[in-house]
């Protein structure tokens, strides 16, 4: 296989990221689309996809079609990576991987039955700066991490009125326990929670403090102390309550400190970048990581992040709102 030809299935924010991105690998074919927008669906038309499905089951039929995208809201995970599985399609599936660990097992295990490759959605890990640390720590360069600080901060759901200049309404799922599996923590918290047991292994206990600025029935934002297998400490900020955007890491060694992070470019430089590599500096590590999984199917290689890895994050996740302290 020199060429693996790929149906996207969602068109949302991520899923025209991924859009895009996809357009230009040179191994890869988009051969179809599904959403339920036509707006959107015509958008990729004009792009160049030939077929495009309002009805992703649909899309699934397509025999040519190696491997799925899909980004579509967590609460859909469970029944599309089943389906996708099922239909012998290859899949790369947005975290978080499910909304409770009992349907992320029933999606490794649909996955393994039918022998199709499963990738989690984590861009981090194919972040230069992100990438460089993670080699900085297993060279020894930052000497044993007693401490490690990282923090996501940006505007979560709200990303459509920050971009916007006129307000668009939030799409009502997000703001669902029941379709979310929860809030900033699952959300922001899985790709920080990711990216550290990668860094130091396993979390052998994880607690947190959780924040209600805006009155829902899910946490905006969510302060976690987590330690691992190695005896790393680790103190997790994430939310969803600023218009900025702030994503570092810091780590406190006993050699060295050493930071990483990642920072949108300026507008013009951003359009520079778009015109001339067709992705922007910001948005490289979800291209590179799609590059990775569509050579990952071509040589027959299992991708990671994996399935089990979106399992344990979710695991750990669900710990930690289990175990919840209170300040007051």
């Amino acid at each position: 296989m020199k060429t693996v030809k790929l149906g996207i299935i969602g068109l949302g924010y991520i899923g025209k990221v991924h859009l895009r991105h996809s357009l230009k690998i040179k191994n890869a074919c988009v051969l179809a689309v599904a959403d339920l927008s036509k707006k959107a669906l015509n958008k990729a038309k004009k792009a160049g996809v030939k077929k495009i499905f309002t009805n992703y089951e649909q899309l699934l039929k397509e025999r040519e079609i190696d491997a799925v995208i899909i980004g579509l809201p967590t609460h859909l995970h469970l029944q599309c990576a089943k389906q996708a599985a099922e239909a012998k399609k290859h899949i790369f599936l947005e975290k978080p991987i499910a909304r409770n660990i009992e349907e992320a097992k029933e999606i490794l295990s649909t996955a393994k039955k039918n022998s199709v490759r499963l990738m989690i959605g984590y861009p981090l890990r194919f972040n230069t700066a992100f990438r460089n640390l993670k080699k900085e720590i297993e060279n020894g360069i930052v000497g044993d991490v007693e401490i490690a600080h990282a923090a996501y901060i940006s505007t979560g759901p709200f990303l459509h009125r920050a971009e916007a200049h006129t307000p668009i309404p939030v799409p009502e799922w997000w703001f669902k326990k029941e379709l979310t599996g929860g809030g900033a923590l699952i959300d922001l918290g899985s790709h920080i929670i990711n990216l550290l047991r990668w860094y130091f292994g396993e979390i052998t206990d994880i607690k947190s403090l959780l924040g209600y600025r805006f009155n829902l029935d899910l946490e905006d934002s969510a302060t976690c102390l987590a330690k691992f297998e190695k005896g790393t400490r680790a103190v997790i900020n994430v939310g969803w309550f600023s218009q900025g955007y702030h994503l570092k890491i810091d780590l406190y060694g006993s050699v060295k400190t050493a930071s990483a992070q990642h920072t949108p470019s300026n507008p013009i430089l951003t359009a520079v970048q778009m015109l001339t590599t067709g992705t922007s500096k910001f948005y490289q590590p979800h291209y590179a990581e799609l590059q990775y999984f569509v050579n990952c199917i071509i040589n027959d290689q299992s991708p990671s992040p994996s399935g089990e890895d979106g399992l344990k994050d979710l695991e750990t996740i669900t710990q930690a709102y289990k175990n919840q302290i209170s300040l007051d």
